[in-house]
């Protein structure tokens, strides 16, 4: 068995390391996408449809059965990924089910960096920032000080991987996934995590509406924020502990 972390945007797979500590085994990898972490092949476009094709083949060569669990972003690709593949993983985790909900509307940075210009000016005011200071930025948003600097080592290589990614994608896309989501037949089990304090995912009415449509099971951390598996490892394990089963 695999417990395979996929982590999302702007991030590197460091954001795991609390979890995967009090987690103590072995069978735990985490996936890092290209351009956020992990190298971008030739032709790679860091588009959504390809991050799905890469996370298939990711999770393909890994000791099977794996439980796919996505964070942010990367709550998008594990989605996304079950799709193309819906044998892809015994059971698929994502944390962002709020943003497949209709009417969510994409969080203020999200949509600069979808406006052409603007997402370009965004990154660059950020990448010009002294890696102190993102370092700053990234724990004032709620990560530790050892995820924080790994993240704000990476802004300059993420940028363009951010601005392709966000502009594949929009909020009608999310809804349309969740009508497949609906009507998917022969699909593995399904998770939502609802971190009831996220700003960013559309909060936790909107979660439980899609998680009750996907007829998922749901696992609510009151009271944590975006990045929950940093605020609080102990609960964070739990959950994962019971999405494999153990």
């Amino acid at each position: 068995m695999t417990i395979a972390l996929v982590h999302g945007n702007p991030e590197v797979a460091t954001i795991w390391d609390d979890l995967r500590a009090v987690l103590g085994r072995d069978d735990v990898v985490a996936l890092s996408p290209p351009g956020f972490g992990g190298p971008i092949p030739d032709g790679f476009g860091s588009t959504a449809p390809e991050y799905a094709e890469w996370l298939v083949a990711a999770v393909r060569s890994l000791p099977q059965p794996v439980h796919l669990i996505g964070h942010d972003w990367g709550g998008g690709h594990v989605i996304n990924a079950m799709l193309l593949r819906p044998d892809v993983a015994a059971s698929v985790t994502t944390d962002i089910a709020g943003c497949y909900a209709p009417g969510y509307a994409w969080h203020d940075m999200a949509q600069v960096w979808r406006t052409p210009g603007a997402g370009e000016e965004a990154i660059a005011a950020m990448a010009s920032l002294p890696v102190d200071e993102r370092v700053d930025m990234y724990e004032g948003l709620g990560m530790s000080p050892a995820a924080a600097r790994a993240c704000a080592g990476e802004v300059d290589r993420m940028g363009p991987s951010i601005l392709a990614l966000y502009r594949s994608n929009d909020e009608a896309a999310f809804v349309r996934a969740s009508n497949e989501v609906v009507g998917l037949a022969d699909r593995p089990e399904l998770h939502v995590i609802i971190a009831t304090e996220d700003g960013y995912t559309g909060g936790p009415d909107q979660a439980a509406l899609t998680a009750d449509a996907w007829g998922a099971t749901i696992h609510r951390l009151d009271g944590l924020g975006h990045w929950w598996m940093m605020q609080d490892p102990e609960r964070a394990a739990a959950v994962v502990r019971a999405i494999a089963g153990d």
